[in-house]
């Protein structure tokens, strides 16, 4: 169009609409893999390995504190019979207010001496603490008398097995293990399982959603347009 002289372009702009995005589908967690199970699955194995642990502990302090035959204690200066089997070695206790000086004595027909443990060990049961002072190997089986006497008044003695410290130990390295293992299994499985789940249903997604731009639809102008219109 010519208007004084003057030549005037009239452009036209086609603009394309963007089609809004759809909704992602839902995906459904039983579709997931793996399967929750794996989370069942953790929590069982959390709770036999410290089920595991804590009876290996009680067994441990169990076995411990019954190496004292705190059922038949004598007083110092009382002779206390006793059934003894051949080649089990047998250890005394006392329990005493302080440290003191501890004698006792056996038939030289049990066994020929006792012995002094090269180490230390105390079992505390209920309000007492038991110390092993002596042990001997009975050489012989039968019911034989055995007097202690101690330096401190009011000391009570009492017959026990020799304690197993390496099997204590053992148990109780055995359970610390276990609680371990539980400690780690455990969250190790669940942050596994979480993590392939999610890159699964990634997976998913992207194979059921469409392509965000569809094809223009029928009749719409080219782009980009033509050219000015004159």
């Amino acid at each position: 169009m010519r208007r004084h002289g003057h030549t005037e372009h009239l452009g036209c702009t086609v603009r394309r609409l963007r089609r809004p995005a759809p909704a992602p589908p839902v995906i459904p967690a039983k579709d997931l893999r793996p399967r929750r199970l794996w989370y069942v699955a953790a929590a069982l194995l959390g709770a036999v390995l410290v089920g595991t642990g804590v009876t290996l502990v009680v067994l441990a302090i169990k076995d411990t504190v019954n190496s004292v035959d705190t059922a038949h204690t004598f007083a110092g200066g009382e002779p206390r019979t006793f059934g003894f089997t051949r080649g089990k070695t047998r250890a005394i206790y006392v329990s005493q207010s302080r440290w003191g000086h501890v004698d006792c004595r056996i038939p030289r027909e049990l066994a020929d001496s006792l012995t002094k443990p090269a180490g230390t060990f105390r079992v505390t049961h209920g309000v007492r603490s038991w110390d092993r002072v002596l042990e001997f190997t009975p050489r012989t089986s039968g019911d034989y008398p055995v007097i202690c006497t101690s330096e401190v008044p009011g000391a009570e003695f009492a017959l026990g097995d020799k304690p197993e410290v390496g099997s204590m130990v053992g148990g109780i390295l055995a359970a610390v293990g276990c609680f371990l293992t539980a400690a780690v299994a455990v969250p190790a499985i669940c942050i596994v399982t979480a993590v392939r789940r999610g890159r699964h249903r990634r997976r998913l997604l992207a194979a059921a959603t469409p392509p965000m731009w569809g094809p223009p639809p029928p009749g719409a102008a080219p782009w980009p347009p033509a050219g000015p219109v004159a």
